[in-house]
């Protein structure tokens, strides 16, 4: 079953007040950076939870029937919290992406929220608190950055652009990686979303990332299709339709670009 014009634009509403609410306060948690290991290999800071519980509760108070996808669980795994409603609607949040750059004081980090409807995210909020940018788009839609329309670029593939790269590349992406290195001002800001913003205002031509979960790219996602750029895996192949009530946590590797070098990017990893 669709869903009303109005239905999600006040989705789109309550995420967009939700993103600021958690970004504002993760701001304030800059002063108090406690942080923590999971899972051996991620850092989590205090602000992380306390962020997460500060979204879900402005959302829960319009929508407590909604289900939740998010990525601040219990004992270093996310939480999952099932929708009861008719409409099996999902929220995913990732409350700071880019918690290592943030439990330094770096002020690299956005929320990043959306709205799932049949397997597809249909709403896509990204807030960088430092810039006070949000990033916004509902599927079908037109993107924008703080109200404004926003596009992916033209550009080509040269020594002149950016394109966003991961930290932890697994061995057979070498070449492609390298590939990029060469060919481009390649970028590595700490943020799979804000990666993600950045190609669909136009400011890079793509990015790979290779350890994504649902929660990093699901906003970038409405965003990066909205602005007219590419998403698919990083071979190009289609990712959505995504069933979040089977989701347990696996990775994606992911390939947002401008549809000039989409395919290009994708050759380099095959």
């Amino acid at each position: 079953m669709g869903l009303a014009h109005s239905d999600v634009s006040r989705m789109l509403e309550v995420a967009t007040v939700a993103a600021r609410l958690g970004g504002q306060r993760a701001i304030e948690e800059l002063k108090y950076i406690k942080t923590s290991i999971k899972n051996g290999n991620e850092i989590v800071t205090q602000a992380d939870t306390i962020c997460q519980q500060v979204i879900m509760d402005r959302i829960k108070e319009n929508y407590p029937d909604h289900g939740f996808i998010a990525e601040e669980g219990t004992d270093g795994g996310m939480l999952r919290w099932e929708p009861r409603g008719a409409e099996k609607i999902w929220w995913v949040i990732d409350p700071i992406d880019g918690s290592n750059n943030f439990s330094h004081r770096l002020l690299c980090f956005c929320v990043s929220i959306a709205v799932f409807h049949e397997n597809q995210p249909i709403v896509g909020v990204i807030f960088d608190p430092a810039t006070e940018s949000m990033y916004t788009a509902v599927q079908g839609m037109e993107a924008q950055l703080n109200s404004s329309r926003i596009r992916a670029s033209d550009e080509d593939i040269s020594e002149f652009v950016s394109i966003g790269i991961d930290s932890h590349y697994t061995a057979d992406m070498e070449k492609g990686i390298g590939d990029i290195a060469k060919q481009t001002r390649f970028r590595n800001l700490g943020t799979t979303a804000l990666h993600m913003a950045y190609v669909a205002s136009g400011a890079m031509v793509g990015m790979v990332s290779t350890v994504t979960k649902i929660w990093d790219i699901a906003a970038g996602a409405v965003i990066v299709e909205s602005a007219g750029g590419m998403l698919t895996d990083i071979g190009g192949a289609k990712l959505f339709p995504i069933d979040l009530a089977k989701y347990g946590g696996e990775e994606y590797r992911i390939l947002a670009a401008n549809k000039k070098t989409h395919e290009k990017i994708a050759k380099m990893f095959r």
